[in-house]
């Protein structure tokens, strides 16, 4: 007797089924593009006076937000993606992963309210709870090449641990030191992922690109950052961590020249990184400066969150949702405008208030809406395919 096989027709695109919660880049990646977006107007309630009653105020808020918020939560989508290729195993999907966002979601809401204690238990015990998320199916598939993902995400939660011990008045040492140990941890992060992907990405990208990882010029520039933490843990100040920050600077100008940035122009999907990780430059740079007293600190803050964490932020998050989503690896129209709203937005917080320091309030309110509209835009954009199968 013949066997029949019944053919059906595909769903047509808006029938397509839920999928929100099927891997971890879907619901984090929209969750941060749309708090990035919303972040300004929690800015203005808080100039405003609407928000007197927050937990964490001011620079506080807006420094913790965007490191252990934003930031974060891109990580977080990022690593339960890769983990998953990493370690052949499955990472968080369906009830855990949309408790991880949960949980995510409950600590932006708890530090604008007044209850600090509960706010700091949530929110260092996010980056814990995401950790073991990771470590599971890293420890199951022995991708021990990894495990210092797991190491990071821990030393992520005692700096957020720090910021708030001080918020409540139980820890003498400055919450900004907790923010500076975050911004160094991220600092390495973008550093090994940068020298992970951009090369390859630019040699399947560009024919003939020819881009270079050089072993000694790798460690080199990794250690040096690595150093750059233990000094800023250490207090080290003055000229000696000038002269570390200006080695790093040149350690990873050497590692961007190798990759032949100059190749990439006509391929936005893979400049978007070049650009992002020539902020990392940048911010070594001014970081030299600022320790000699010649510069602020918030320049060199800015070129790494702003450009380096902003840009990188926006090329993964688009090259990671085309692919996992199996559309083809090209930036639309939609995309360049995402890529270059959040360059304007870093290249607008960094300069201006350095070439005329009396326009930083105009600086800092051009800089957040070009922002806001960046990622804005990719949420627009993007809620679909992250939503949908």
């Amino acid at each position: 007797m013949a066997t029949l096989i019944q053919i059906q027709n595909p769903p047509k695109p808006g029938q397509a089924r839920f999928a929100l919660w099927e891997l971890g880049f879907r619901p984090f990646y929209l969750l941060a593009s749309s708090f990035a977006a919303l972040s300004i107007v929690l800015w203005a309630l808080q100039f405003s006076g609407l928000l007197t009653y927050a937990y964490l105020q001011g620079p506080m808020w807006h420094a913790h937000e965007m490191l252990f918020g934003f930031t974060l939560a891109v990580l977080t989508g990022f690593l339960l993606t890769a983990g998953q290729n990493w370690s052949g195993q499955p990472t968080p999907k369906g009830a855990t992963l949309a408790a991880l966002a949960a949980l995510w979601v409950a600590g932006r809401v708890l530090v604008l309210l007044p209850w600090g204690g509960l706010a700091a238990l949530v929110n260092v015990a996010f980056p814990l709870a995401v950790a073991v998320a990771l470590g599971l199916p890293l420890y199951r598939g022995r991708n021990r090449r990894n495990y210092f993902f797991v190491a990071l995400l821990v030393v992520l939660a005692l700096a957020q641990l720090g910021v708030h011990l001080n918020a409540l008045g139980v820890l003498p040492v400055p919450g900004w030191a907790g923010i500076a140990l975050g911004l160094d941890v991220m600092l390495f992060v973008l550093s090994v992922m940068g020298g992970r992907v951009i090369p390859m990405f630019t040699n399947n990208a560009i024919p003939g690109a020819k881009a270079l990882r050089q072993p000694w010029v790798e460690k080199l520039a990794l250690g040096l950052v690595l150093l750059l933490l233990l000094a800023d843990a250490l207090q080290v100040t003055g000229p000696w961590l000038a002269l570390l920050a200006l080695v790093a600077m040149l350690a990873h100008l050497a590692r961007l020249l190798l990759w032949q940035p100059w190749k990439t122009l006509h391929t936005p999907l893979v400049w978007v990184l070049h650009v992002a990780y020539g902020w990392i430059v940048l911010h070594l740079a001014f970081r030299a400066t600022a320790a000699m007293d010649w510069t602020v600190a918030s320049a060199a803050n800015h070129a790494l969150t702003a450009g380096a964490i902003g840009g990188m932020v926006m090329g993964m998050m688009t090259r990671t949702a085309l692919g996992h989503t199996g559309r083809k690896l090209v930036a639309g129209r939609a995309e360049v405008a995402c890529y270059a709203l959040v360059a304007g937005a870093a290249f607008v917080r960094v300069f201006v208030p350095l070439l005329q320091p009396s326009w930083i309030t105009d600086a800092v309110l051009v800089s957040a809406l070009l922002w806001s509209a960046g990622f804005g835009l990719y949420t627009w954009r993007y809620w679909t395919i992250l939503c949908r199968a």
